[in-house]
Parts: structure tokens; sequence; C-alpha cells
């Protein structure tokens, strides 16, 4: 099959606006590879501190013989998705040991959850975690004791960071290993509207917390499809995963048996052997466009908008929202799993899941096939299930047809034309918006603007009756959420915005929220145009807005304008911002740097490299 022309188009510009800093890129990653075991370049001194505490792995470490896996681990007990990974290395040792090789814990990353952390100060810390991450993960592997990586990681941040800290070292072959989602609980869409009940005063906290606690209740990720899973999906969609390893539960011989293989792939690519697949050549340009067209035909996360540019920028490509946007145009939206629908990603998985919607996408034209993916073949690999004959793992081809049509669907017979991300952009700046989750009836709206400097702010305004229709306002609004973006707070999720939203627009009002803050990978229901850039802590026209403008948002003709007159807004300043209660407290006087450092919404928000070329 051809390459579908948006597909073929985009690439292509991408590759020649990047000509420059891949090549640099890949420069480097080819001068870092080394002759033999990378730890055979150490001192004596620096050798011996390597191998001292290995215990039966030493003699293989000191004569150089066999592959060393260095493992990436943002294990922590807290965190569902990631407390199943406690005993991962001692499995990954056992199977690089059984394999001829060996296996060390490089270090750990900071792994903090969202899902804590969601409407409270510490969610400013959210979106800079993801740079820690990186720059945790450059530090793991700076001893050059290993060749080869295994990422353990899942959740939000967690995995953007681990992949921009490793194309640091894109000389080293690297496979990412998840934890699979928990096992299906209450329902997300009951879940859901337990909270709007809590929002609108109709349910108790005991009731609210009965709720969460039985959607939230075991070992695993979220089963909702927000940043989490849409990052198992990107892995898949790039190659960097063993084929179907997304959505396998925890705790289940199938995911212990991915596991001890994923250590065994490791061992087989890297440089000492015939078939070595350096992290920095899988992670090229139709990777990055994949991982684009898997976001939009899927109808993943926002943050993603985010996290694409940032990782590719990392392996010395330069992106923006036009080529997403111009991507997510061109792919219909295969998938409805909450919050674009009620399934979770349980239910999508047994439908067919994720190698279904990748067979379907590269027999349409619409993905790349011919990565260099870590399972040792293409990305025609990746649509296989995995399963387990006996005690021995298998792959299987994922069902030709879909088995739920309501969850997972053919490019010939889409859920909609178009993907799950569209890009609006006016005399406000640019924005991200989130169409696959909101009706068709809500994706536009002409109403005045009510400004706020707060989640809190807009929350009081509800509770005090001033958002409810009355005499000379209707009920129709833009909430402006201003100073949520990076430069100002860190650009923290507004998902506690959602429920109170949600009951507005139930009412029968017309509600949306502009916005240079982030909403959470599982926002949906009512529209919403985020991440705008310039931020208004940078001068940004969002800045001007007041009480009263009239605002258009229009997500599928693309456009976000604010209807004021041209000479009164030329003429009008931007509203300051008493940003001082954002720089203290919960750690947030450590990431001063960072803020004042971190680059633009559309940039990748992201703080590490600045005035730098891109992966040079």
């Amino acid at each position: 099959m051809s390459l579908h022309p948006v597909v073929e188009r985009v690439t292509a510009r991408i590759a020649e606006r990047s000509r420059k800093t891949r090549g640099a890129y890949l420069d480097k990653i080819d001068r870092a590879r080394t002759d033999g075991p990378a730890r055979r370049n150490l001192g004596c001194g620096n050798l011996a501190h390597g191998f001292a505490a290995a215990g039966g792995d030493k003699p293989s470490l000191k004569t150089g013989a066999g592959g060393n896996i260095g493992i990436v681990t943002a294990y922590n007990d807290m965190l569902p998705a990631h407390q199943p990974m406690e005993h991962y290395p001692t499995l990954i040792r056992m199977a690089a040991r059984n394999a001829g090789g060996s296996a060390q814990v490089a270090g750990g990353v900071p792994a903090m959850c969202d899902g804590v952390t969601q409407g409270r100060i510490g969610m400013e810390l959210s979106l800079f975690s993801r740079d820690t991450i990186a720059l945790a993960t450059a530090v793991a592997l700076s001893h050059d004791m290993f060749d080869a990586v295994l990422m353990l990681g899942v959740c939000d941040k967690i995995v953007p960071g681990l992949l921009i800290g490793a194309l640091s070292f894109g000389h080293l072959p690297t496979i990412f290993v998840p934890a699979g989602p928990m096992p299906s609980g209450l329902p997300n869409k009951e879940k859901a509207a337990v909270r709007q009940r809590y929002a609108d005063g109709k349910a108790t906290r005991e009731e609210l917390l009965d709720a969460e606690s039985a959607s939230y209740h075991g070992a695993g990720t979220c089963t909702f499809y927000g940043t989490a899973n849409s990052n198992q999906m990107l892995m898949e969609a790039m190659g960097l995963h063993l084929p179907g390893t997304a959505f396998v539960n925890p705790n289940t011989p199938l995911r212990d048996a991915l596991t001890v293989a994923s250590a065994e792939q490791a061992l087989r690519i890297t440089a000492l052997g015939n078939d070595y697949r350096p992290i920095g050549r899988t992670v090229d340009e139709k990777a990055i466009v994949n991982a684009m067209v898997g976001l939009a035909a899927t109808g993943g996360s926002t943050n993603h908008a985010l996290h694409l540019v940032a990782i590719a920028h990392a392996a010395g490509l330069t992106i923006d929202w036009t080529d997403l946007d111009e991507l997510s145009q061109a792919t219909p939206l295969l998938a409805r799993v909450y919050p674009n629908g009620s399934a979770d990603v349980n239910d999508f998985h047994r439908a067919g899941g994720l190698g279904f919607v990748l067979r379907e996408l590269i027999d349409a034209g619409l993905m790349h096939g011919d990565l260099l993916c870590v399972h040792g073949g293409d990305l025609r690999r990746q649509t296989q299930a995995p399963a387990l004959d006996g005690t021995r793992l298998v792959w299987r081809d994922a069902p030709l047809q879909s088995r739920d049509t309501g969850i997972v669907r053919p490019v010939a017979e889409p859920f909609d034309r178009e993907g799950g991300l569209r890009c609006v952009d006016g005399n406000l700046g640019r924005a991200i918006v989130k169409i696959s989750a909101v009706a068709p009836e809500h994706r536009a709206i002409a109403a005045p603007a009510r400004v706020f400097e707060s989640q809190d702010a807009l929350l009081a305004a509800f509770k005090a009756g001033e958002l409810n229709p009355r005499e000379g306002f209707q009920g129709d609004f833009v909430a402006v959420m201003l100073g949520q973006g990076p430069r100002a707070n860190g650009m923290p999720e507004l998902h506690k915005l959602t429920p109170t939203l949600g009951v507005l627009q139930d009412r029968g009002q017309r509600v949306a929220l502009l916005t240079d803050g982030r909403m959470s990978g599982a926002s949906g229901k009512v529209l919403a145009a985020i991440h705008v850039t310039p931020e208004a802590a940078c001068g940004g026209a969002i800045a001007k807005l007041r009480d009263g403008d009239m605002i258009l948002i229009d997500a599928e003709a693309g456009a976000m304008h604010a209807d004021v007159d041209p000479a009164e807004w030329a003429a009008r300043a931007p509203r300051p911002l008493d940003l001082r209660d954002n720089r203290v407290g919960v750690g947030r006087e450590l990431f001063g740097l960072m803020r004042t450092q971190v680059g633009s919404a559309e940039e990748g928000a992201c703080s590490l490299f600045v005035n730098e070329d891109a992966g040079a």
C-alpha cells in the first residue's frame, strides 16, 4: 500500500525542516557507539566500582563477555501502575544470565501521580517532572556500563521523560517495558457521573470516595484512555515495545513472560551482535509521524501535543501543531475508549486493540511500516498479540475484524472521518482541542468571556451561583483561565474544572474553556481550547481578554478569535499576573530555573534544550 499523500507530505516536510539538526544528532550517536562491550573502555578503578556489588554477575562484567542491560526504573509502590514493577529487575537479571549477559539497575527516576495531585499545588510540578525524569535517566546511563537499556515506566510524564533521556544515549538499543492496566472496576462513565453529582451538591464525599475507590481499585494503569495509556499506544506505534505489550494486565504469567522476553531481545539487538537497533535510529521522522497518526486515530491524550514535540526535539527533529493538525484531519477515528466513549482499555484490548488499529492504519498507508523496531522486524509485527502456549510465549495475528464495532472500527467504517486532535488559531494565538471527546453540537461556541486566574476562583463563582442564568446573562460563557502556562506556574492540569463545567453544560448552558494551561488526558465532553500560546505570562493575547469580550471557538473550522474592535484590541495592554503564590511551597522553589527557561507549549514546554541545537 502506498503512503497516504498527507502522511508522505508531512513526513518529507519534517525531514527537510530537520535535515541539519537530525544529521548532527545521528553523527553524535554514531560517535558514541563503542567496539565491544561499553565497559571495556572504563579504567580499572571505574570498572571495579561498576561491578563491586554484582555478585554472580561479577565474572561476566569483569571479563566483558556478553551484553549488560541497564535498567532504568520508575518503580514505587504508591502509583498503582508502577507497583507491579517491584519484581521486574529480578526477572530481568535472571533472563539476562540465561541468555549469556547481565543486567543492573542503573538508576531510578521519580514518578508522581497526577491522579493524586490533580487540583492540588503539587500538580504545578507535574509537567516539570518529565524534564526531571529525563535528567535522572541521563544520570543513570552516564556510567558507560551498558550495551542496552530497559525502561520501566508507564504513566503520564514518565514515559516521555524516559524517552527524552534515552534519546540522549541514542546509540543504545532501548526497549520500553510497561506493567499494563488494572482489571476493570466501576465503569469510568459511572465514576464521572458521581463526580458531577458531587460538584452539583447532589452526592456526599463518602459516595464520591466509594465511587473513586471502586474505579481505582488495584495494581495497574488507570483504565481510561488518558495520557498513561496513550503513552503505551505511542510506544507500539513507534516500535519501542515488544508487539502487543501495552494492555496485558499486571501480575499475570503473560505479563511476566513479556518482561523476560524484553530482556532477552535487548541482548539480541546490541552493537555486539548482527542486528544492532539503536533507539536513535528507531525514533526518526517516520516514527514521530506514526505517533501523531496513532494519537489521532485513537483519540489520545492532548498532553502529547506537548510531549511529542519535546521527544522529537531530543532526536534532532522539529515538529509543530500544524503537522499534528494536518495528520489528524487525514486520519479517521478508529476507537471509542473513555473519555471518547464508554469502553475502557481492557474492553478495547479484547475488541482487537492496538494490533487491529495499527494494521488498519498501515494497510491504509497512514503509517510507516518500515521502522527499525526493537522486536527485530518492522512495524507489521507490531500488529500481533502475545499469548502463552503452555509456558511458551507466542504471537498471533490480531483479529481480521473488530470484535466490537462500538469500540474499534476499520478505516472503511470509522467513527469519524478525522482524528481526535485539532489546532485552532486566530488573534488569541494557537491552541489544541480534543475534538473526539466533544459531541458535534458542542464543538463551536460564540459567547462572552468570564476571566479567572485560578481554578478555585471559578469554582467559588459556581458555588455562589454567579455562573447561573439570570437577568442580563443567559448563561452561555467561555471560561478564560489565565496564568496556567509553563512560565507562569508549570502548566498544571485543570481537570478539577471538568465536573463543574459538565454540570453547567448538562443544564443547557453553552460553555467552553480557554486556557494557557493543560487539561487531563481524560478531558472531554466540554469544549476546551488549551495550551494557548503565547501564554499570558509571556504577554500573550489571552491576557488581553476582559469579562464580556465575545469569543469564538470553532474546533472544526480551526478558529479561535476574540471579537473586539481591532483598534481597541491593539491598544489594550495584557493583564498583569500576580504569580507570587506559585513560587514557593511543595518544592516549587526548586523549579524556578525550569520556569524561567521553559519553552512555549508548541515548543514542547520543555526546559532542557535552551540555546542548544536540537539533539546536537
